[in-house]
């Protein structure tokens, strides 16, 4: 129990970390469209995203949720969690920037939405079933398991 316990710590603190990797993706793609090409917040938004989540699907697929799962079934789950978030954090922030809310705010205020729902969604939803499952984990699982039986042997023979 205390394992798992550890194990599941171990996911958030990478999901959170390949997340704000996917989020410094955002944040320049969003400020490249945003400063230079001086696109509306809504455009500049959904290419960002756009890019921030094909980033942080294939990273959090391999690292953090190791999972074998079919790739096609999990990409058409993230795709339908997205079909919801991404009208409403669209609709959201476009009426808070036209609000007078002021534009990155609004994004990063966004990130850290989605950042929490995308995890529970991606850990209860996506990759139920299926975490650690690739060659990675599956590797990693024998090398714990020698190591334990190893361990065994050494205290029966010192007793």
């Amino acid at each position: 129990m205390q394992h798992e316990k550890k194990e599941e710590i171990v996911r958030v603190v990478k999901y959170v970390l390949f997340s704000i990797s996917a989020g410094v993706i955002q944040s320049l793609a969003f400020t490249l469209l945003h400063e230079i090409l001086n696109w509306p917040y809504w455009p500049c938004y959904l290419s960002a995203l756009v890019l921030s989540v094909l980033w942080n699907f294939t990273l959090n697929r391999k690292f953090t949720f190791q999972s074998a799962g079919n790739i096609p079934r999990a990409m058409l789950l993230v795709a339908g969690y997205y079909c919801v978030f991404t009208p409403l954090s669209t609709l959201w922030g476009n009426a808070l920037t036209n609000a007078g809310w002021n534009d990155y705010i609004v994004l990063f205020g966004t990130m850290l939405i989605n950042l929490t729902t995308e995890f529970l969604f991606w850990r209860l939803v996506v990759y139920r079933g299926s975490i650690n499952t690739n060659e990675r984990a599956k590797k990693k699982q024998a090398e714990a398991e020698a190591q334990a039986q190893a361990t065994t042997l050494t205290k029966e023979e010192n007793e």
